[in-house]
């Protein structure tokens, strides 16, 4: 039998689940992206497959969703935030611009500062996205449909197209047109997509 605590604490998170998505989900098609394409690339399936009932099973079960939304909504201090999120050690600048779509895994250790990120961005932890030479004109340009694998840098004035896949490790500090996989350190083109 649960405990009354987890019981209150669970009750207590779909109250603030409804209001939340009252306030901030409903009628926000980037957040609706972000619902849609997370739920998806994580495989979820409910019976009943509405964007609250999502955002519900996303906010619950998904800790790196919960701290995304909370990202978008601009509510790092929200009061609520501890029993959604957990301590992740991720800095995302409020400069950086990110379509809808956007989905993490685990992103502990990463700092996303960018001039623009397209849709469907794709990422996984140890993730350095930023200036080069301390110089914030100096700032990637990421397009659509871009995955990015784990313990991976990207950084300097350079364009990385759309549908992209950069592999686990990599140090990107040159540009990269669309369709491609790159890898290695310096990252170079390894297969072109038709």
């Amino acid at each position: 039998m649960k405990s009354p605590i987890f019981i209150a604490k669970h009750l207590l998170k779909k109250v603030l689940i409804s209001r939340l998505c009252k306030r901030y989900v409903l009628g926000n098609q980037v957040l609706i992206d972000d619902i849609e394409r997370t739920y998806l690339v994580r495989g979820c399936t409910s019976k009943n497959s509405s964007v609250p009932d999502k955002f519900k099973h996303l906010m619950i079960y998904y800790p790196s969703y919960a701290f995304l939304f909370f990202w978008r909504i601009k509510k790092g201090d929200y009061r609520w935030r501890r029993y959604f999120t957990k301590g992740y050690e991720c800095k995302i600048f409020g400069s950086t611009k990110i379509a809808g779509g956007l989905v993490c895994f685990h992103p502990f250790g990463t700092v996303i500062n960018a001039k623009s990120i397209g849709k469907n961005f794709e990422f996984r932890n140890g993730l350095t996205i930023g200036n080069k030479n301390n110089d914030n004109t100096l700032l990637p340009v990421i397009g659509d449909h871009v995955t990015v694998g784990a313990n991976t840098v990207i950084i300097g004035d350079i364009t990385i197209g759309d549908h992209v896949t950069i592999g686990a490790g990599s140090v990107v500090v040159h540009s990269f047109p669309s369709r491609c996989v790159i890898a290695g350190n310096p990252a170079k083109i390894i297969k072109t997509i038709s």
